[in-house]
């Protein structure tokens, strides 16, 4: 079985983040996920590319960037620089969508693309040799702590038809009220990486508690 799980440190005691990451990637974590919102497409404002740039000082592990932000093609480039690995724009905010992708691959980051859970699969239908991981918002983007929408398992089956129709080698990436009562759906469903927030940092017996339970809840 193959999958990633990546810890969203919107979820984590921002006073001892360094710390808090690097309990994550010692307990098994893949990558670490960065929720960056603007206060304007989503209502709440969050993190820049300095949080990034601070984050590639202190794991050697992925970061993965989520733009959940307004022109996100203006910004590729800070968070490029700042270390990020994969960088996520939303389907919703980019009019030139195939630029954008294609932009973060010539700064040789690995590009990936978001539909939120009111967006058809269909429009991924001519962009799936554009992006290396398709991540299917289980909640509607914004805020941590929501609770899975449970229509998105049928839009990840949908998803993965799309991918295998059109010969796509991209991965399928969930976010939102992803848990160990979630997961193992979502993996049959076709996706194979997680992003967990409060699932882990705010698990009540600790973070490596928390990354155990998804692995777990994987391997039913």
């Amino acid at each position: 079985m193959t999958y990633i799980i990546a810890p969203s440190v919107l979820a984590a005691d921002l006073n001892h983040l360094g710390d808090q990451v690097q309990q994550a990637a010692d307990a098994g974590a893949d990558w670490i996920h960065v929720d960056v919102m603007d206060g304007r497409f989503v209502p709440n404002i969050t993190f820049g590319p300095n949080v990034v740039k601070a984050l590639r000082k202190i794991t050697n592990l992925p970061i993965d960037v989520h733009l959940m932000i307004v022109e996100p093609e203006k910004h590729l480039r800070a968070f490029a620089d700042a270390g990020a690995t994969h960088i996520t724009v939303h389907y919703e905010t980019c009019p030139h969508i195939h630029r954008t992708l294609q932009s973060i691959r010539e700064m040789g980051v690995s590009p990936a693309i978001v539909i939120n859970p009111g967006t058809a699969v269909n429009v991924l239908h001519e962009l799936t040799q554009d992006f290396d991981t398709v991540l299917i918002m289980t909640v509607n983007p914004g805020f941590g702590g929501q609770v899975f929408i449970k229509t998105m398992l049928n839009k990840i089956q949908l998803t993965k038809a799309l991918l295998t129709e059109t010969k796509s080698e991209a991965k399928i990436q969930v976010d939102g009220g992803i848990d160990h009562l979630t997961i193992q759906a979502c993996y049959e469903a076709g996706a194979t990486n997680f992003i967990a927030g409060s699932a882990i940092f705010k698990h009540p017996d600790g973070i490596a508690a928390g990354i155990k339970a998804l692995q777990k809840a994987l391997h039913k």
